[in-house]
């Protein structure tokens, strides 16, 4: 079977919405893909100011909000299916839309985009709420890539995103472990927007600082870092603890920068270490490849290297359009599992009671 799907991914580094079109391939239980176009579509400082501020709203007003956001995914979905000629050639789309709430503890996790919104715009099928089932069943609704990496990139051992937050993946024989490591380019970019940048270009000004022992201190000792797998992330962790923490000590730039760049690659690193451990996994000679904006911060890539040299992992860079895009890659994958209904939540990452088929189906077009 042949699939031609738009995955939409957009993260919490609030970079922009990523469009991917991607064409995969299913024989014998095997699955291959390939991505014809993609593109990103930066959000406005309107946009950006709404989806960071987005968990203040009232009801009513948050709402609103997810049925205006899921009318603007719909129409950059239009402008890229214009922009490269894909008329007639979409089968589907699968949002991830933008996570603004994540209390799994609670039951509750919520991405704003309207799928029924971006069907009545596109006039296509639409996959949408892919983390609702998962939490439903008792698990963290996160991560939720690891279905898609195991048919996809299942060669390799470990698999990070650095993202707004960094999501560490690991195959073992049949069995997936996956969960969220730290804070990471979210962090990173708060801090950067002090000084005016939107974030810090290959970790230059991170390079020229130094590492303040104090704070690297006060970072390892957060809670979250000593709870086992599976367990995830909110954004929260990142803007409402670590970046007041650094803020709060007062340093300059290059050296909170610097600080946290290395505390990102040594707890990435220990995590494997953990892992590796817990797993009966021998890392020597494994593989790590590492995708997600982080991954073009060459001072970031360089500390985590580094971190990974008596483990003797292979850290692995993939081409520019795989770092950037491997999320909604994935996205368009899950949408295509849920058409078919098969498993797209894995219970051994999440914790949740059993696999799950997740999301939400819009029918945008005609009958």
């Amino acid at each position: 079977m042949v699939y031609n799907v738009i995955g939409l991914m957009s993260g919490s580094s609030l970079d922009g919405l990523d469009i991917a079109f991607v064409q995969f391939h299913a024989t014998g239980g095997k699955w291959s893909m390939e991505l014809l176009q993609a593109t990103t579509y930066a959000y406005t400082p309107e946009w950006e100011e709404k989806l960071r501020n987005c968990t203040a709203l009232s009801a009513a007003d948050y709402l609103l909000l997810h049925s205006a956001y899921g009318h603007l995914t719909g129409q950059l979905v239009n402008r890229f299916i214009e922009a490269h000629g894909l008329e007639h050639k979409v089968h589907m789309i699968a949002s991830h839309g933008h996570t603004s709430f994540h209390m799994p503890a609670a039951g509750m996790t919520a991405q704003l985009g309207d799928g029924a919104a971006i069907a009545a715009e596109t006039g296509l099928p639409v996959i949408s709420d892919l983390r609702a089932m998962d939490i439903a069943f008792g698990g963290q609704g996160a991560p939720i890539v690891p279905v898609g990496e195991k048919l996809l990139f299942g060669d390799y051992t470990f698999l990070l995103n650095l993202g707004g937050i960094a999501n560490l993946s690991v195959h073992r024989n049949d069995r997936i472990i996956a969960f969220d490591s730290c804070a990471a380019n979210r962090v990173l970019n708060m801090l950067a927007a002090d000084a005016g940048l939107a974030f810090d270009e290959n970790g230059k000004i991170a390079a020229a600082g130094t590492e303040n022992a104090g704070l690297l201190e006060k970072l390892n000792q957060l809670p979250y870092y000593q709870l086992s797998y599976p367990k995830s992330l909110a954004n929260a962790f990142g803007t409402d603890e670590v970046y007041p923490l650094i803020k709060r000590l007062e340093l300059p730039l290059p050296d909170a920068l610097h600080t946290y760049v290395k505390h990102i690659a040594a707890q990435i690193a220990t995590d494997i270490a953990r892992v590796a451990v817990k797993e009966g996994i021998d890392p020597a000679g494994k593989t790590l490849l590492v995708t997600g904006g982080g991954a073009l911060n060459s001072f970031l890539v360089n500390c985590l290297q580094d971190q990974l040299a008596d483990l003797q992992v292979n850290l692995v860079v993939p081409d520019r359009l795989l770092v950037e895009f491997k999320e909604a890659i994935i996205m368009a994958l899950m949408g295509v599992l849920r058409w078919r209904e098969e498993y797209t939540v894995l219970a051994s990452v999440t914790g949740a009671t059993r696999n799950s088929i997740g999301g939400a189906l819009w029918l945008g077009n005609e009958a």
